[in-house]
Order: structure tokens, then sequence, then C-alpha cells
């Protein structure tokens, strides 16, 4: 039976995924999440990336914002802002909820990759969903308005201030969640899709772990990247923009050159074709495809497309 590992972040990375989930089994298919934009707020521990995925393969993610959950209100912070209280980051009513119950649980001693798989049974997700690791991981962003967690970043500061690097709190102490240095290490492990996904905010941080990052390096399975830039552009998120405050070219050949021999393919969009000579080598394969996901279809087809380039790749 084969057996395959998708690496995402948040939205972009939701949708592939869930293209993947439509492609291949529960027993075929594992799912590692970034956790370094997990942040304490209000009191309570919110993954913004877990939950977009989450939301996202129980059919209940907000398809308008792209992010949190449909059918939402926002009484609660409505009433928060008109207290004077700390608004900045927008809480739904119902999402609220997910993240009081998360924290609720963490408090009690139990594991993030627990409260994870449990909440996933209850939504009905059968696929496997792992948070890197169960330790505490920080993205913070190094600015010219000084280091700013990465949601005061992100959220309060709207990507505004120029980043100068980046850091992964607590990832040289952190572990690998057991199960999913399992599914990365297993022998019968066919393939490795890192999703189009920002390389630098929502994928460097898993690879910051450093048994993932070993068991990566070590596999015998062909890995493959969606690129998430297109024509020079992001299609969502400061990608490209932070690309260009670190002095990188704003293209997809950059975000090869980041991932460097973690990779043995790489999918760009049919826009970047002309990018496909300068960025193949002896060592990585380019595939030329749509990589635009604006329907289920279109991410259906993104999954087919990659698990046949990891085929061909065997």
């Amino acid at each position: 039976m084969a057996r395959y590992l998708a690496i995402t972040g948040g939205v972009g990375g939701a949708k592939l995924s869930l293209g993947l989930t439509h492609v291949l089994k529960p027993a075929e298919l594992g799912i590692a999440v970034n956790t370094g934009d997990d942040f304490e707020h209000l009191g309570l521990h919110v993954s913004p990336d877990l939950d977009t995925l989450m939301y996202t393969l129980s059919g209940l993610s907000n398809p308008d914002t792209g992010w949190g959950r449909v059918g939402e209100s926002w009484n609660f912070i409505e009433t928060l802002r008109e207290l004077g209280g700390e608004g900045w980051f927008n809480l739904g009513d119902r999402d609220l909820a997910v993240h009081v119950y998360r924290t609720q649980q963490l408090t009690a001693g139990r594991s993030l990759s627990t409260v994870v798989q449990e909440m996933h049974a209850t939504l009905g997700i059968k696929h496997p969903v792992w948070p890197v690791t169960d330790n505490r991981l920080r993205t913070q962003v190094e600015t010219d308005q000084g280091t700013l967690d990465f949601q005061h970043y992100f959220v309060r500061e709207r990507c505004e201030p120029v980043v100068r690097a980046l850091r992964f709190e607590g990832a040289s102490a952190a572990r690998t969640t057991p199960a999913l240095l399992e599914w990365v290490t297993a022998s019968d492990l066919d393939g490795i899709i890192i999703c189009p996904s920002n390389p630098f905010l929502s994928i460097d941080p898993l690879l910051a772990v450093p048994d993932f990052r070993r068991a990566l390096e070590q596999r015998q399975a062909p890995c493959v990247a969606i690129s998430p830039v297109i024509k020079g552009a992001a299609v969502k998120g400061p990608t490209t923009k932070i690309m260009g405050e670190l002095g990188l070219p704003q293209s997809s050949a950059a975000v090869a050159t980041h991932y460097g021999n973690l990779l043995d393919g790489f999918i760009i969009d049919d826009g970047d074709a002309a990018l496909a000579t300068e960025i193949t080598s002896e060592a990585l394969k380019v595939r030329v495809a749509k990589t635009l996901m604006n329907t289920l279809d279109d991410r259906i087809n993104l999954a087919h497309t990659a698990l046949k380039f990891i085929s061909e790749i065997s």
C-alpha cells in the first residue's frame, strides 16, 4: 500500500491537502502541520494553521475569507472591542469555542497532537493530521521595528514592517510528534509533498525541528514541492515581500533554491514555464502545471499531478 506525507502551513497548503484527501485513503496520507504560528491570546492557545486545515478538511471553512469557519458570528470580539479590550485578532464565536476547548485540554496535561486527533474525530476527519511537535514552537520575526511575535507581525501589523530575519523559538529543543516521526521514517513511505505554503513562515518552522529535518534528509522516498509563487507574485500572503526584504529574487527559482537538497522535484505554474530550464538540474526535476487552486477540481488535479510526478521520479 502506498503512503505519502504532506507538509503544510495554512490556506494554500490546506487547499492542496484537501485535494490529496480526495485522492488518497486515510491509510495512505498523513499531514504534518506548522505550529510556529501558534500563540497565547486572551489566555487561550490559538493554533491558526491547525485550525485552517481542520476547517478545510471538515467542510467548515469560510470560502470568502479562506480562514475561519463558515456561518461565523462576531459577538464576542465586537463586545470586547466596545469594552476597550485587545481586539486586533479576530476571534469568531464558533472559533472561540475551539480555542477554549483546546486550552482546557492542554492545561489538563494532554498533548496538542491528542487534542487535534480528538477534535478531528468529532468533525469526521479521517486522515491522520499531526502538529509537527507537541513542544512549544514560536516564529519570531526580526523587523525594522524590533522583534515581533509572528501574529503581531502578520495580523496586528499587517505584515508592514520590513523583515530582517526569522527565528523559531523552541525549535532546537523540540521533538517531532512521535506518530509523525514514525510515519516519515517508515520504510514503505512512497513520497513527500511540500504544499504551496509560505516557505519562510509556514514550512521553515517545521524544518527547524531537528529530528524532523533529519528524518527528511535521510528518507528514501522522493520529495516534491509546489511553488507558492506565480509570475513573481505570491498567490496569497507576504511570501514575495519577505523574499525581497531578505535579498532573494522574487521567483519560483528562488523557492527551489531555498529548499535545496531536500527536493527531488519541483512543480511550477504554467505562467512560470520559462523558468523550468533554469531550475532543472541533475538532482532536481521540474514539472509545469496549473497550480492556482480556485476550485475543488483544481485541488484534486494538482494532487494527481504531484502524485504522478513522485511516481515518475521513483
